[in-house]
């Protein structure tokens, strides 16, 4: 037996915006430089990416990341210096609800794993 922690963000609605999936999309386009291989790795498709995206940024009210079109050097994406602040926050805060999770869980359930 284990608990898990997971953390989602909703809008005011009740809606989900963020969560594990468009953090690893988002960390995806660090590594890659491009939404499309990020989602590609992850096996989802662009359109799915792109949604996802674009829902998180209506919801936080600025843009996550900075698309540029194809050319000589073909096109890209990257995360803006607030959806980088974002990311790390959102992954800390993250980290720090599963190690609180952890403490607790020890604590009502001892000699549990």
């Amino acid at each position: 037996m284990k608990a898990m922690t997971r953390i989602i963000f909703v809008d005011d609605a009740g809606e989900k915006f963020f969560g594990e999936g468009p953090c690893r999309l988002l960390r995806g386009v660090q590594e890659t430089g491009s939404l499309r291989a990020s989602a590609m790795q992850m096996g989802m498709s662009y359109t799915k990416a792109l949604k996802l995206i674009r829902n998180a940024e209506n919801a936080l009210g600025f843009p996550l990341t900075m698309r540029t079109t194809g050319g000589r050097d073909g096109g890209g994406s990257r995360l803006t210096p607030e959806g980088e602040e974002w990311l790390g926050r959102y992954e800390a805060y993250r980290d720090a609800c599963v190690q609180a999770n952890r403490e607790i869980y020890r604590e009502f359930f001892p000699g549990q794993r």
